[in-house]
Parts: structure tokens; C-alpha cells; sequence
């Protein structure tokens, strides 16, 4: 199922496609093949857009580009650094980091370098190395309202990928080793602080997969105290809450639960008013909403939200809050229709109307929903599944593409909010021949 102040640098694009994934941007070194600790970068034969590559030959180094590869990278270079340390005299304290400015004016320059350069910056030594895989940089960066957004989304079983609005990339993180019944089963995903949670079924038991984006790999969660499945969730920094949904048991519940990344534990909240499944969830306003969904003895669409306050712990009921369907949507069987597709940009709440092609924006004030233009022409979907439409810092932004036999494309569309009605900048655009399964956007 879809999920839920990005800083755009134009760039020049070739023809080439990026090699892989590390967790972050590095510089490949020549001959990082031959050390014996390294493994092969993923790779796949799709069509990728990417940055014009650079080269340079200084400082001893050799043919370096803007390869993907951080674990590696940081233990090729951490040999030399410490060689240099050796004859460096007082330089050789790199717990400074950089030695003549100090540790701490050293982290206020890091936190204000794009993360897409912090594996670079991590092959220096250990200690810039230690600090980026620590978590302290991201933490640090949230505290100092210092937010990049990249998109993670699939478009296979069991790959994922990322791809940075800032520098306009492509990146392939590792494949997931899961079982058959996972990769064919519902699945949610949600981005919290420096996590992707992936949320499936095994054979018998519910499981989520976690990606760490400090260690660039995939392990087990820590299991919800009731699991489910079809919720409504978003994130808002190192916290994020699902609500509703349907149990081990196929019954839709109201219960709800928070995650807290820093902890990796989830904590029981009040129950939600009403039971709801198939429903969005979204922070606005430093509240959780949870909108839409199928709940009743009746299934039938719900048309209220639900506000949730984390320092009152009380839920609130919204009237109106659900998107209004129209054209084909509105007579589409229940069990074929998406969750509403909804998105958050500077506390504003957007809906995209993939019947009518339609973007749709929330009066607060007066509980209704107005449109404000047209969603980007080549965004195919079934009944809302199939396509991406999220909040990504400052922007709107819609992952689809067009479908022929046979054929088709992954285009990330961006709109910016503050500038006006939808006029939308493509950022990037792929070859592929499936649609987006799930989608999440993570801000640190």
C-alpha cells in the first residue's frame, strides 16, 4: 500500500546510469575491487538519469567519481588516514576532526553539508567514519532544523530504491532476503528518522523489515504489541504512529501505536473513535490525523478524520476530512480502491483525485475540499494504486509514469505550493515496467 525543505541544484544529466547504493554519496576509489573486505555494488540494467560524473587526481587518490559504496570506502581509506596520522605530529589527533578549527566547529560545518556527501566525508578516517554511522550528525541536523528528503519506493518484490530530489539520482539499496510469502503479501511502509520500516506477512506471523540508512542493510524490527495490517501511518522525525487497520484475524480495529526510532519500541496509544481500515494517516500541525478508510458493520467509506493530540492524548473527530471521489472513482468497488492519497506541505493538506486527474486541496477553516489543478498528465493509475503522491519538505511530489504495452516509465514530478496553483518540474524519469507498490519519504 502508498505511504507518506528539500534544497533543488540543477544539474547536467548523460546517458549513464549510477553503479549502486551505499547508504549515502561517495567517491569510488579505482581500486576498491581488490581490497579484501569489499563486496560487488548492486547493480540493474534499467535506464537511469543521473549528474554528469566528475573526475579528479589529487591528494593520491585516482579516478574518483560519484560512485555509491560508504562501508567500503570508509575501510579503504582508514589505512592511509592512519598512516598519516603516524607523521603528523600534533595532527594526529582526529578527534578534532578538522584539527584547526576544533570538534565542534567541525560538526557545525558537517550539518551543513548535503548527506548525500557524507560518505565521502566518512572515507577521511575512523572518527569521521564513527561520528556518521553513530547517528550523532542526524541528530544533531533534526535539532537544528536541517531536513533533506529523499523518496524510497518500490517497484519490486523485494527491491527498493531511493532517489534524491537535491542532486536528482537514482540509488538501489540492498535486496531484502525475505520469504515467498512476504514479498506476495500486503505490504506498508512508513520512513522514520534514519529508518525504513517495511511492514508484511510471513507464513505464519506478521514481521517487519527495518533498513538502516547508517549501515546500509536490511534486519528484523521490533514487532507492533498488536499487529496489522492496511493502517494509516506517517512519521514526524524520530517518531512515527499507525492507526487502524485489520488484525491477525481480518477484524478492523481502532487501536493505534507509536514507534520511536532512537528506542526501536512501540508504545500504546488511546484508541481512535471509530475502527477504520484502508485509511491515510498525516502529521499536520504537530497533530497526527488519520483520514478516510472502511469501518462499520456496513463497510462503507468513512468521511470523517481523526486528529490525534500528543500532548493531550486525545482523538478528536473531523467531519468532511475524507477526499470527496468523483468520475469513475466514485462507483469503484471498495476492495479495488486505494487509501485516499494524501500529502502535507507546509501544514497545508493536498489529495490527488486520479479520476479526474485532480489535485485537491483542505480548508481547515471551513472543512471542505477545493481543487487547485491538475495532477502531471503521464501519472497512470488503477483506482489510486500504482502511483506515489507524498509531502517532500517544501514540495509536493508524485511518482508514476506513463504505461504502453509491454513498456512504461517511473517519472518523479515535483510541485512547489507557495508558487501556486500545480505547475510541475520533473526531476527525473526511468525506465520500468511496474507500477510504484510502496513509497515513504525520509527527512534527516
Amino acid at each position: 500500500m502508498l505511504e507518506e525543505r528539500s534544497f533543488l541544484v540543477s544539474r547536467n544529466f548523460d546517458g549513464k546510469r549510477d553503479d549502486g547504493w551505499g547508504f549515502m554519496s561517495n567517491r569510488r576509489i579505482k581500486n576498491i575491487e581488490s581490497h579484501q573486505e569489499k563486496r560487488p555494488l548492486d547493480t540493474d540494467d534499467e535506464e537511469t538519469i543521473h549528474p554528469t560524473k566528475t573526475h579528479k587526481q589529487s591528494h593520491g587518490y585516482d579516478n574518483l567519481d560519484h560512485g555509491f559504496g560508504f562501508l567500503d570506502l570508509s575501510l579503504v581509506c582508514v589505512d592511509q588516514s592512519d598512516n598519516n596520522r603516524r607523521h603528523a605530529g600534533d595532527y594526529s589527533d582526529s578527534s578534532s576532526l578538522i584539527h584547526a578549527i576544533g570538534r565542534d566547529n567541525s560538526i557545525s560545518c558537517l550539518l551543513k553539508c548535503s548527506r548525500f556527501d557524507y560518505g565521502s566525508i566518512a572515507s577521511l578516517n575512523r572518527t569521521f567514519r564513527d561520528l556518521i554511522r553513530s547517528g550523532e550528525l542526524y541528530r544533531l541536523r533534526r535539532q537544528n532544523g536541517i531536513i533533506e528528503h529523499w523518496v524510497y519506493f518500490s517497484c519490486h518484490l523485494v527491491q527498493w530504491e531511493a532517489f534524491d530530489p537535491i542532486k536528482q539520482r537514482w540509488m538501489n539499496l540492498p535486496t531484502m532476503s525475505s520469504n515467498t510469502c512476504f514479498q506476495f503479501s500486503d505490504k506498508e511502509s512508513l520512513a522514520v528518522g534514519t529508518e525504513l520500516l517495511v511492514l508484511g506477512k510471513e507464513v505464519l506471523d506478521h514481521v517487519i523489515y527495518k533498513y538502516s540508512l547508517l549501515t546500509n542493510s536490511w534486519s528484523f524490527g521490533q514487532l507492533m504489541n498488536e499487529p496489522r495490517c492496511l493502517f494509516g501511518s506517517a512519521s514526524l522525525g524520530e517518531i512515527a504512529i499507525v492507526a487502524g487497520g485489520s488484525d491477525p484475524n481480518g477484524n478492523i480495529v481502532n487501536s493505534a501505536e507509536l514507534y520511536n526510532s532512537e528506542s526501536g519500541a512501540w508504545e500504546t496509544l488511546p484508541n481512535m473513535l471509530k475502527p477504520r481500515k484502508m485509511c491515510s494517516g498525516v502529521f499536520m500541525d504537530n497533530k497526527f490525523y488519520v483520514i478516510g478508510g472502511i469501518g462499520g458493520t456496513d463497510m462503507k467509506p468513512l468521511t470523517c478524520g481523526e486528529e490525534y493530540d500528543l500532548g493531550t492524548r486525545v482523538w478528536k473527530e473531523i467531519p468532511n476530512m475524507s477526499p470527496v471521489k468523483t468520475g469513475g472513482a466514485a462507483n469503484a468497488p471498495l476492495a479495488t480502491e486505494a487509501p485516499p492519497l494524501v500529502a502535507v506541505v507546509d501544514n497545508e493538506l493536498y489529495a490527488a483525485d486520479c479520476a479526474d486527474m485532480e489535485v485537491r486541496k483542505y480548508d481547515k477553516v471551513r472543512k471542505e475540499w477545493e481543487t487547485v489543478g491538475r495532477l502531471p498528465e503521464r501519472a497512470d493509475s488503477m483506482n489510486g494504486w500504482g502511483i506515489a503522491f507524498r509531502g517532500c519538505g517544501d514540495r509536493v511530489i508524485v511518482i508514476g509514469g506513463p504505461r504502453t504495452s509491454g513498456a512504461g516509465f517511473i517519472e518523479v514530478n515535483s510541485w512547489v505550493p507557495k508558487n501556486g496553483p500545480p505547475q510541475w518540474t520533473m526531476l527525473g524519469r526511468k525506465q520500468s515496467s511496474h507500477f510504484v507498490y510502496n513509497c515513504a519519504v525520509m527527512g534527516c
